[in-house]
């Protein structure tokens, strides 16, 4: 579903990321795990076309398609959902207006016909209700006055209502209570949790792995993959830190 071959980009001209390689199939929840600056969201944000980042060599393919040959907004249409580790704030634009405008916009994209108004709101309280989100805070403007929690649910109700083939979450879990990481990481597995979708979960921490229970987890370390296991590897990872598990790598 994803492929990333020998992935080499760099930031205001400093290499980040040197020779990624990494696959993620379909109906597969791929964990990334790494210390401070290993270049985790560096990925996250090449994956998802943010201006800045350079790609210097090496490809992604996503559902078969060059991945670095879409704009970000053509990689969004196709199925590509990029979840940020702070959610930005956007004074002035309603949240539901937001929301509505960016599933039409996709829709247009696919061919398909916008949804009216009354059958938008359906939606939009449907995966608001999922993830207990009070469809109040969609009418206010975007993440302006949310709380850390309540940026990330809502930011989770946004990935239900485009409904992507394969997201892309930075740290979803930051800045979390125990309570509202729960009802974040039901609501991945609510939404994402099927054999034609795919995950690439990028976390510093275990406790969102014991919700949403990945597939398969790797360590990025200055930049690069230099480990994949099971679900027991985040448990290793959080008990014996990743100096102990890089030692053995």
């Amino acid at each position: 579903m994803l492929t990333i071959d020998n992935l080499h980009a760099t930031v205001a001209d400093t290499p980040i990321l040197k020779g990624l390689s990494l696959t993620v199939a379909a109906g597969e929840i791929h964990a990334i795990m790494g210390p401070n600056g290993a270049g985790k969201s560096t990925l996250a944000y090449v994956l998802g076309g943010r201006p800045g980042y350079e790609v210097t060599e090496g490809s992604v393919t996503f559902m078969g398609q060059d991945l670095f040959a879409m704009e970000p907004h053509e990689r969004a249409a196709a199925g590509l959902f990029l979840g940020f580790q702070y959610p930005v704030e956007i004074p002035g634009v309603s949240f539901v207006q937001f929301l509505r405008e960016a599933l039409n916009s996709q829709r247009k994209a696919r061919g398909e016909d916008p949804l009216s108004g009354g059958d938008f709101l359906k939606l939009a309280k449907a995966k608001a209700a999922l993830l207990k989100l009070d469809m109040e805070m969609l009418k206010r403007q975007v993440n302006v006055g949310f709380s850390g929690g309540e940026k990330k649910r809502a930011e989770m109700v946004q990935m239900g209502i485009l409904d992507p083939s394969f997201a892309v979450l930075d740290e979803t879990d930051s800045g979390l209570d125990i309570d509202a990481l729960r009802v974040v990481g039901e609501g991945i597995n609510a939404i994402m949790r099927d054999p034609s979708k795919g995950v690439l979960l990028i976390t510093h921490y275990q406790r969102l792995l014991d919700v949403v229970k990945p597939d398969k987890v790797s360590v990025l370390a200055a930049g690069r993959i230099a480990q994949t296991g099971g679900p027991e590897l985040a448990q290793r990872l959080e008990e014996e830190g990743y100096d102990a598990v890089m030692a053995d790598a």
